[in-house]
């Protein structure tokens, strides 16, 4: 019988920005942030749901001062390049909001016991002048072709920055092989609530295509997802290969009591279903500053296919 899982509902309490890694051997594994900004956890299971009920081990924690002390954020696992690796972002305690993009690296055959060392911030290639330098976050990678792609949002401009969403090659687990590309900027009203936010992607494909999506403006009731898609075949490097939603496809539902569902990652059931991994909150109201209230829950919702387009929504129960 396939395993019963809880959707849109809190799955995993207190864990922002969900990251669900289902490995070649069937093993699930489960990363996110954790309220305090200060550590990488990670959970295995040998079924998704069982990641609810999983031990929580710590694999690293922030340094006490300097770089990686501070703000330690949105980390993902991947196996790549013939060992594992988690991304993530971190600040320093002196600077809380000089985020940057970090590397860590397992060679371990299990990420659960062996040991991790610091790769440090992710390299730009030579000739970029621009990546890296500015606030910058939300890093996942995705293969196709046989290339490794890099996306990533980083602020850019003065005064009340602007976050946008960037793709390039990747040379190495931990070195970019060709300059930042922008993907998506916040062009709609949806995407600039509080802050003018493209953040945290995610790909799923299907069909030939990838669907690229990520989540837009503040973190309260307004967050949301959006979408790009490109055709595998095209050339991901050039910005007129994506097309972006007018809309958001999955946004806040006060009728469900969820609010800002976003900074979703992808995985698949027992059954090899498509599985959406979000976070949102389930109070409308958010008390004290939204970026240190704990109350963003790990939740699934399966993925309904509309000839191989992903529809989002609280109905594909």
């Amino acid at each position: 019988m396939s395993e019963q899982l809880i959707f849109n509902r809190p799955w995993i309490m207190q864990r922002a920005d969900p990251y669900v890694l289902r490995h070649t051997d069937g093993k699930y594994y489960f990363t996110a942030s954790v309220p305090a900004y200060d550590r990488i956890v990670l959970r295995c299971s040998d079924t998704l749901g069982g990641l609810a009920e999983a031990e929580e081990k710590t694999l690293w924690i922030c340094h006490e001062s300097g770089a990686m002390s501070k703000h330690i954020w949105a980390p993902e696992l991947h196996f790549v390049f013939g060992k594992w690796y988690i991304y993530f972002a971190g600040g320093e305690k002196n600077d809380p909001w000089k985020i940057r993009p970090y590397v860590l690296e397992c060679s371990g055959d299990d990420p659960m016991t062996g040991e991790w060392r610091e790769l440090g911030m992710m390299k730009c290639s030579e000739d970029d002048e621009f990546s890296f330098r500015a606030f910058s976050l939300d890093a996942t990678i995705f293969e196709n072709g046989g290339s490794h792609y890099y996306v990533w949002a980083e602020k850019v401009g003065v005064g009340k920055q602007i976050s946008n969403l960037y793709i390039a090659r990747m040379k190495d687990a931990h070195t970019l092989d060709t300059v930042q590309v922008l993907l998506t900027t916040p062009d709609y009203d949806w995407e600039r609530h509080g802050f003018w936010v493209n953040e945290g992607p995610a790909v799923i494909k299907r069909g030939g295509m990838i669907y690229l999506t990520y989540s837009a403006s503040d973190t309260g009731a307004a967050y949301c997802m959006g979408m790009l898609t490109a055709s595998e075949d095209s050339d991901l490097l050039d910005p007129q290969s994506w097309s972006k939603e007018r809309f958001p496809v999955l946004k806040t539902d006060a009728d469900r009591g969820i609010y800002g569902p976003g900074h979703n990652s992808f995985t698949v059931d027992a059954d090899g279903n498509d599985i959406l991994v979000f976070h949102a909150r389930t109070e409308a109201e958010i008390e004290g500053d939204p970026l240190y209230n704990p109350n963003r829950h790990a939740m699934l919702m399966p993925i309904r296919w509309n000839n191989d387009r992903p529809v989002f929504g609280f109905d594909n129960i």
